[in-house]
C-alpha cells in the first residue's frame, strides 16, 4: 500500500467521501496521537511521526507519550469525557472490548478510511492480525500497529555447554533441554513473562482449546471464561513441580524476567517476539528465537498463536481536516517501507503482506535466523474461534485476577487446581459486571 499525496490549493473547496473542509495555504493542521511506547521504541515512534510530517506539508502528527497501555488507555478515556481527547490513542489488545462498548467515541478505521476518501483494503493485511479486531461483518476497528506473539527465546551458548542440538517444540523436551542446562551450571533452565497472555491465552490458542465461552467473547457479551481445564491445570502444575529443581523460575508480571535470560541466568525464556531490540542491545552471548513448545498431551499439532501489543484507535470530537489527516497518516504507516522497518528495528510483526515481503527481499530473515518466527505461528494455520483471538470486557482487571492467582501456584500458596477454579470464578464476576454495564 503506497501513500498518496493530496495537495489542495489556498481556499480550495474538497469533498473527500463526505468529509468537507476548506485548505489554506501555509495551514496545518495538527493530529494529536497518544501512545504508551517509552525509550527506544518511543524514539521510534518519534521517527514515524516526524517522516510522515516531512512527507508533506497539510498535517503535523503530534505524537505525546502517555505512560504504559493502562495509563494511556485510562488517560484518553478521561479527555474524551472532558471533550480534550487525541485524535489517534494506542490501546493494548486487551481493551479491545471496552473500547468496543464506548458507543460514539470511536471512529472505526474502515468506516474513517472511506469517509476520507483513503484508499484501504482490510486483504492488505496480515489475517492473522486484523482478525483480533475485525467486526463480525469485517470492518477493521482500530488500526494495527505493534503486533507481536510470544516466542521461545534461547540461549545457543547454553545449549551449546550443555549439549542441546535443537531448541525444544515440546513440554517434555522443555523439561528434558531445562534439566541439561541446570546441569551445566546455569540457575535455572526456563522463565516466561507476561503469563496470562504466554501460559493461558497462548497456551489455549496453541493448543485450539477455547479460554471463555461465545467464541472467546467474540459471539456476545453473555460470554464465561472456561480455561479452568484439566490440560492447563495439569501444565502450571507440572510447571510448579519443576520449579523444585530450578527448572523453571518465575520472575515478575511482564518483561520483569527478561534480564533473568539476557544476564545469563536462565537458558530458555518464552515472551513477546518484540524484545528483539533489547536482546541486540543486551545480551552478550549467541541467541535465538524458536516456536512455542507444544504440550503433546493435549494436540497432536500447533494451531497458532494470537497477537499482542497494541493497536491505534481514532476518536471522535476532532474536525474534518484531522480526521482526512488522521487517515493519510494511517495509509503512511501501512506502506511497505515502514513497516519493513518497524519490523526489522523492533521485532513486532510487519502488519501487511507487503512489509513481510519487503524485509525478505532485503534479506532481513535470512541475515538474521528465527527473526520471522512470530509471523510463522501466528500464520500456521487459519485461526479458528478458539485461536483468533479473545474480547472479554474489564480484562484489564481479570488479567490481573489471572496474575495473582497464578502466583499463589508459584509461591505454592495454591495448587493449579484452585488457583485457575479462583481465577474463573473471580474473573466471571468481573465479565457479568461489565455485561450488565453495556446491555
Amino acid at each position: 500500500m503506497k501513500m498518496k499525496k493530496h495537495v489542495l490549493g489556498a481556499l480550495a473547496l474538497a469533498m473527500l467521501g463526505g468529509l468537507t473542509f476548506n485548505a489554506q495555504a501555509n495551514q496545518v493542521t495538527e493530529i494529536q496521537w497518544w501512545h504508551a511506547m517509552g525509550g527506544a521504541n518511543g524514539e521510534r515512534v518519534d521517527k514515524i511521526a516526524a517522516d510522515f510530517n516531512a512527507s508533506q506539508t497539510e498535517y503535523k502528527v503530534v505524537p505525546t507519550y502517555k505512560g504504559n497501555y493502562t495509563e494511556t488507555m485510562t488517560a484518553a478515556v478521561a479527555a474524551f469525557r472532558a471533550n480534550v481527547q487525541p485524535q489517534i490513542v494506542q490501546v493494548f489488545e486487551v481493551g479491545t472490548a471496552t473500547m468496543m462498548a464506548a458507543e460514539g467515541a470511536v471512529y472505526p478505521i474502515s468506516e474513517l478510511m472511506t469517509d476520507a476518501g483513503e484508499p484501504f483494503d482490510i486483504k492488505d493485511y496480515l489475517p492473522a492480525v486484523v482478525s483480533y479486531y475485525e467486526t463480525v461483518d469485517g470492518d477493521l476497528l482500530s488500526m494495527p500497529f505493534n503486533s507481536s506473539t510470544p516466542v521461545l527465546w534461547y540461549n545457543q551458548d547454553a545449549f551449546d555447554a550443555a549439549g542441546i542440538d535443537a531448541p525444544p517444540t515440546t513440554w517434555d523436551e522443555m523439561k528434558s533441554a531445562s534439566e541439561k542446562i541446570v546441569a551445566a551450571g546455569y540457575d535455572c533452565g526456563f522463565s516466561f513473562g507476561w503469563q496470562s497472555w504466554v501460559m493461558v491465552e497462548n497456551y489455549s490458542a496453541w493448543s485450539n482449546i477455547p479460554i471463555g465461552s461465545q467464541e472467546n467473547g467474540y459471539a456476545g457479551l453473555d460470554t464465561r471464561l472456561t480455561f479452568n481445564t484439566d490440560a492447563l491445570k495439569n501444565r502450571l502444575n507440572t510447571i510448579y513441580e519443576w520449579s523444585k529443581d530450578d527448572l523453571f523460575t518465575y520472575g515478575g508480571r511482564r518483561g520483569d524476567s527478561l534480564s533473568m535470560f539476557t544476564n545469563g541466568q536462565c537458558g530458555m525464556w518464552i515472551n513477546s517476539s518484540a524484545y528483539y531490540g533489547s536482546m541486540v542491545s543486551q545480551a552478550e552471548f549467541n541467541f535465538g528465537q524458536a516456536m512455542l513448545p507444544l504440550d503433546t498431551d493435549v494436540a497432536a499439532a500447533p494451531q497458532n498463536s494470537i497477537i499482542g501489543g497494541a493497536t491505534l484507535w481514532v476518536l471522535r470530537g476532532g474536525s474534518d481536516e484531522q480526521y482526512v489527516g488522521t487517515a493519510k497518516f494511517l495509509s503512511y504507516l501501512s506502506t511497505e517501507e515502514v513497516q519493513a522497518w518497524w519490523g526489522q528495528e523492533t521485532g513486532y510483526v510487519p502488519i501487511t503482506t507487503a512489509g513481510y515481503e519487503l524485509s525478505q527481499e532485503q534479506g532481513f530473515y535470512v541475515d538474521n535466523p528465527g527473526t520471522d518466527t512470530a509471523i510463522k505461528q501466528l500464520s500456521l494455520n487459519t485461526p479458528t474461534p478458539n485461536s483468533r483471538g479473545l474480547r472479554f470486557g474489564n480484562f484489564v482487571q481479570i488479567r490481573d485476577v489471572i496474575n495473582e492467582e497464578m502466583e499463589a501456584i508459584w509461591s505454592g500458596d495454591k495448587t493449579a487446581n484452585q488457583a485457575l477454579d479462583d481465577a474463573v470464578e473471580r474473573g466471571n464476576e468481573l465479565l457479568a459486571k461489565f455485561e450488565r454495564a453495556n446491555k
